[in-house]
């Protein structure tokens, strides 16, 4: 890209390494995909249960400071102490519910319910 034809104030952003502009390119799927960036999220996520594997019922909210892709089976299953052949039958068996597609990756905020 030409400097000339990119804007003064980002410019100015891209000389002094602006942390939030890197955040925002980072997260920019087009910007990711045209310049052929992969992110390694190993380690960039963890799920603090306290006591949601023990009791009867446990309605659990997920939320993202970034979008940062992840499979809900492998958060629950680490989360929980389970291996995720387990969490998959509880989800077959209707013990893991969501409104959101639990196989898969995600990467927006979401919620499940786990029933023991």
């Amino acid at each position: 890209m030409n400097v000339r034809s990119v804007r003064p104030e980002l410019l100015d952003r891209l000389h002094e390494n602006d942390l939030r502009l890197a955040a925002e390119l980072l997260q920019d799927p087009a910007v990711l995909r045209r310049n052929h960036v992969s992110l390694d999220w190993e380690g960039a996520w963890r799920l603090d249960t306290g006591s949601l594997c023990d009791g009867d019922f446990r309605d659990v909210s997920v939320r993202f400071e970034a979008r940062i892709p992840l499979r809900p089976v492998r958060l629950i299953a680490e989360g929980c102490g389970l291996s995720r052949g387990e969490v998959e039958r509880l989800i077959e068996e209707g013990k893991v519910v969501s409104a959101v597609r639990l196989s898969g990756k995600v990467s927006q905020n979401f919620t499940f319910t786990l029933k023991r």
